[in-house]
């Protein structure tokens, strides 16, 4: 593999080509100007992002001849595994808009790893809301001013409507016999995990095997030697968590994908039954919280279509859509309705174990960090 498969092998600084963002609308893909692409000064991608999200907004925008009424077309920026669950959630709001309201709403998505696509959101990708899968990715969009200090406080649950966890997903049969994260540390275990640097998926991996030990009553020098050992048995680190499912389901690389279990379905459905879960003794909890970015909405005029958008994720419809994409929800009439489908596993989580999203960040993924460290040692 190389640069040009849009894969970075054991160089987590730098940045896949490939990875460009994109819109789907109306069951399509627009792609659009990557966010990241190297060669672009940062003023050169801010204007050139500026640009791309008023073209899309200018498409989005086209109604049909003789729509009556028409809401300024919204961007929803999410992280890559969201995708599926959003195409449909936008079919039921547009659907539920349109029925108390009279408008029609075009809806336009755009995924890639969390923590491009909030730099994407700093940099002028003009999104109405952003639905990330951690809290850290939405207070750097807020540090930067675009959105509201209290942003968490807005929503219920801490304006996160669902969750997930990190798994492992194996080959059919479990020829390596995995059961927990020690497992993932044997020499010859191939571990597929996207980039914990720019992925949120990757940094629910990292965290989990860490918090998994400390969890058990260990130290955070063994926590750190199992993290290490792991990492050292990760071929690859892709720049999103659906490239890292690519890597694994596709091109049959690894072992074991550590990745969301919300993520599983759409693998089976896409690479059929070839693969079994494995949920470890312990795991960190994935929370997937929401927010309108103000600054965008209110030069837009679009704070008010935002705002129910966010609001309507916690709606028994849009509820029980999530669970059937193989998310946890908080309604509980659908969390009975769909126990049977997500068993019961401990869980801990980012605060409980490292304090918080700032601290763990600070202390493991900054530059210069405990992981820049363990990838410097896995390499020696």
């Amino acid at each position: 593999m190389n640069a040009a498969d849009g894969l970075d092998i054991r160089h987590p600084h730098k940045q896949p080509t490939k990875n460009a963002l994109y819109t789907e609308r109306a069951g399509s893909t627009i792609r659009s100007l990557s966010a990241h692409e190297p060669d672009m000064n940062h003023t050169t991608r801010r204007h050139l992002l500026r640009h791309a999200a008023a073209a899309l907004t200018a498409v989005a925008g086209l109604m049909p001849a003789g729509a009556a009424l028409a809401a300024p077309p919204l961007l929803n920026v999410s992280y890559d595994v969201s995708r599926e669950f959003y195409k449909d959630y936008n079919k039921a709001f547009a659907a539920h808009w349109k029925k108390t309201t009279g408008e029609d709403i075009v809806l336009n998505q755009s995924h890639g790893g969390s923590s491009k696509q909030a730099r994407g959101d700093i940099e002028g990708l003009e999104a109405d809301v952003i639905t990330m899968n951690q809290a850290l990715d939405i207070d750097v969009v807020a540090d930067k001013g675009l959105i509201a200090a209290d942003w968490a406080k807005r929503l219920p649950n801490n304006a996160a409507p669902t969750s997930s966890m990190t798994i492992f997903l194996v080959r059919k049969g479990n020829p390596k016999g995995v059961k927990d994260w020690a497992d993932l540390a044997r020499p010859g275990t191939s571990v597929i995990i996207p980039n914990p640097k720019v992925t949120g998926n990757g940094r629910y991996g990292y965290l989990a095997a860490w918090g998994s030990v400390i969890k058990a009553g260990g130290t955070p020098a063994q926590a750190r030697d199992l993290t290490q050992k792991i990492f050292a048995n990760v071929p690859v680190f892709d720049g999103g968590g659906r490239a890292a499912t690519t890597t694994f389901a596709q091109r049959n690389m690894g072992d074991v994908l550590v990745t969301f279990e919300s993520e599983v379905q759409s693998i089976v459905e896409e690479f059929g039954k070839n693969f079994d879960m494995v949920y470890p003794k312990s795991t960190v909890l994935a929370e997937n919280p929401v927010a309108v970015v103000d600054k965008v909405v209110d030069r837009k005029g679009s704070r008010k279509q935002a705002e129910a958008y966010l609001k309507y994720l916690w709606s028994e419809e849009a509820q029980e859509i999530a669970a059937k994409h193989n998310l946890r929800v908080r309604d509980p009439k659908v969390v009975a309705k769909y126990a049977k489908d997500f068993p019961a596993v401990p869980t801990f989580t980012v605060d409980e174990i490292f304090g918080s999203w700032k601290k763990a960040q600070a202390e493991h993924f900054n530059d210069g960090g405990v992981y820049d460290q363990i990838l410097g040692a896995s390499r020696k």
